[in-house]
């Protein structure tokens, strides 16, 4: 009798990092790379990802030193005396809990109404056959080619005709509407899942719901995480949108704080307290791209079903 021999668990974690190596340095036909080939374009992508760093790398920098130090010529490369005062300052010279807040708030809402309405819409132009649907599909991709300033005016009096001028909502409920990049990038990943496997919930019983929510929703997560991501860096840097309809203070988000602080100390701008309260205001999305930047990937590369 032939006995079975098991591999080692402990072995098989090397074994598996090591075929993803391989894989790593063949090219798309199949063939190996060279050493030299794959030494080559690890560089460059050394040298690109340190000058894409840089101007992060010198915010920080500059945001540790003090005022006598920022003044030097050649400037230094590292703080020689570190200031996290600068930070304290920074959100203390103005209200920055309150934008901050506010900022949160819009992002948050953005976020959930785009994932959710996103979603359906591109469930309905990917998971389910109606007539016209390919050539209204085309007239939504099409609105990706509207400039902004043609809908600024008619957007404004729209809002302002309902009395929703200095509030958060004409930053919040347009994302209920869905977006044709965001409905593009849903349904090209919702078009790989296997029709039968839809047709045959549909069979036993599932309502259209159901399908859309309990197979269709956790299948497409990876490009849901994407569409996320993208609505928050969206909301939250959005400088137009603020700066058109919210006027009083109580209501503003970051972006304008920021550039209401710069204005306010046009004449004497300290630089550092500038970079501190800008990198804060980075922070947020820095996190989220490091959390999520694997289903991030998987969402743009569309990985999909075979």
């Amino acid at each position: 009798m032939s006995t079975m021999i098991q591999t080692p668990p402990e072995n098989i974690a090397p074994r598996k990092k090591k075929a993803n190596a391989e894989q790593f340095n063949r090219r798309a036909d199949g063939t190996k790379r060279s050493w030299f080939s794959t030494l080559t374009a690890r560089i460059v992508m050394v040298i690109l990802s340190i000058l894409f760093l840089m101007p992060l790398y010198w915010m920080i920098v500059s945001a540790l030193k003090s005022n006598e130090e920022l003044a030097k010529f050649p400037p230094t490369l590292f703080p020689h005396q570190v200031e996290f005062g600068n930070f304290v300052k920074a959100v203390t010279a103005m209200p920055f809990l309150t934008f901050f807040a506010n900022s949160a708030i819009i992002t948050i809402s953005v976020v959930v109404l785009s994932v959710v309405s996103n979603f359906i819409i591109a469930y309905g132009f990917a998971c389910i056959d109606w007539p016209g649907r390919d050539k209204i599909f085309y007239v939504v991709i099409a609105t990706l080619f509207l400039p902004f300033p043609v809908t600024l005016i008619p957007m404004f009096d729209m809002w302002a005709r309902l009395g929703l001028v200095n509030t958060l909502f004409p930053l919040i409920l347009p994302s209920m509407f869905g977006s044709a990049f965001f409905v593009f990038l849903l349904r090209q990943f919702l078009k790989q899942i296997p029709q039968p496997m839809l047709d045959a919930a549909r069979v036993d019983g599932a309502s259209e719901w159901t399908v859309l929510w309990r197979i269709a929703f956790p299948t497409a997560m990876p490009a849901l995480t994407t569409v996320a991501i993208f609505s928050a860096v969206g909301a939250w840097n959005d400088f137009m949108g603020p700066l058109i309809y919210l006027q009083d203070q109580k209501v503003q988000t970051l972006s304008i704080g920021l550039q209401t602080f710069r204005s306010v100390n046009a004449q004497d701008v300290t630089f550092n307290q500038l970079m501190a309260a800008s990198f804060l205001v980075i922070l947020p999305l820095l996190l989220l791209f490091f959390i999520f930047q694997r289903y991030f990937i998987r969402g743009i590369t569309i990985g999909g079903f075979k």
